[in-house]
């Protein structure tokens, strides 16, 4: 290409840089996303995880050893009231024992009888040989009666009365035998009635340990768990920062798995903490609904406040090292602002400080936006 030519060609270049130098313009402001800050109701919330216990758990087994299990009246699941029988032990020994004691009573019953009939025969006898006594004392006064036979009737009398002292220390012994065979029949009778396993109070039986055959032992497990009233808790960990600000009677709102939510308040806040995981136990009483069962896991939502604040969603705060803050969106212009953070929960955040209600923020704050470009609002 001669001179010429490439000279024409680049004051063309040239001509047409200086055009777009003269009439271009700025590009378009970028569109963004933004929402207003509103005014809304802020809940404060603990979340807590554990398992649902029994608020009192009854442990009943058998009050006597050696017996076999006969019969089982109630299951897992049932409520029962207080004395209801749950189960039978075999009774036939125990009532081999009451025959026998049947037996003893009336020997004793006998004896007395007997004792009493020495003793009224003993008395009459006693009551002679002393009237025997008298009259050789007034014989012998008088030189009528020797003193050989004065001797022989107070040894009558001695007699008499020692075979009468006899007589009613048999008697003692006959009745204290009868009282022992009547400690006997109360032993064996209240035996029996151990016989008969029954709830002490009434509730819900959460396990059954017993089986048919089995032989009852008072030193092994429970037969019977029953939970005292029905009443169901739920037994959570919580740590000990979040302690402050639980009280008891703060309504919680309990989740269960493949359940409906079920309604609860804090019913024990705990008093000591655990050195080794700075966890403590909290109790919550739940309100009776289908699906409480002991063992399930269980997550509950404790609710520590309830106000009104100005509120906006969480994707609108920058969180940096500095603290957090929002892009405000005013004439056209984005204005990094630094906010005081408060609460955050279900996608919202609560701001303390900072920003006004009505302001424009953008929506999803993020770093390809910086102080002082120009942006369109797309509400």
């Amino acid at each position: 290409m001669s001179p010429l030519p490439r000279r024409a060609a680049l004051a063309t270049v040239v001509t047409l840089l200086a055009g777009v130098g003269a009439h271009g313009t700025e590009p378009p402001p970028m569109a963004v996303a933004t929402i207003a800050a509103i005014r809304a109701e802020v809940v404060d919330s603990v979340l807590v995880d554990g398992t649902l216990v029994a608020r009192e758990e009854i442990m009943v087994g058998p009050q006597i050893d050696g017996l076999r299990i006969i019969e089982i009246l109630a299951d897992e699941g049932d409520r029962v009231a207080a004395g209801q029988v749950l189960a039978r032990l075999d009774r036939s020994a125990l009532e081999v024992q009451l025959a026998q004691n049947d037996a003893g009573m009336a020997r004793a019953q006998a004896a007395i009888a007997q004792a009493r009939s020495q003793i009224v025969q003993a008395e009459a006898a006693n009551e002679e040989a002393a009237a025997a006594l008298e009259r050789a004392q007034a014989l012998a006064r008088t030189g009528i009666a020797s003193q050989q036979t004065l001797e022989q009737r107070i040894a009558a009398a001695r007699g008499a009365a020692a075979r009468l002292t006899a007589a009613r220390d048999a008697l003692a012994l006959a009745e204290a035998e009868r009282r022992q065979v009547e400690a006997q029949r109360r032993d064996t009778e209240l035996r029996l009635s151990r016989t008969q396993i029954q709830a002490p109070q009434a509730g819900l039986i959460s396990r059954r340990t017993g089986r048919l055959g089995a032989i009852a032992g008072m030193g092994g497990d429970a037969l019977f768990r029953i939970v005292a009233g029905g009443e169901i808790e739920l037994e959570a960990e919580i740590p000990e920062s979040r302690l402050a600000a639980l009280s008891i009677g703060q309504p919680v709102r309990v989740e269960l798995t493949g359940a409906g939510p079920v309604a609860g308040k804090v019913r024990l806040v705990p008093a000591e903490v655990d050195r080794a995981t700075r966890l403590g136990r909290l109790r919550v009483a739940l309100e009776a609904a289908p699906g409480l069962s002991v063992g399930r896991f269980a997550r509950g939502t404790i609710e520590t406040d309830r106000r009104m604040a100005i509120v906006v969603p969480l994707s609108a705060v920058r969180l940096e090292r500095d603290g957090a803050s929002v892009q405000v969106v005013a004439d056209g212009r984005v204005r990094q602002r630094a906010v005081t953070l408060g609460s955050t929960m279900a996608g919202r955040a609560e701001i303390r400080d900072g920003l006004a209600v009505g302001e424009v923020v953008v929506l999803r704050a993020g770093a390809f936006l910086r102080d002082g470009d120009a942006v369109r609002a797309v509400p």
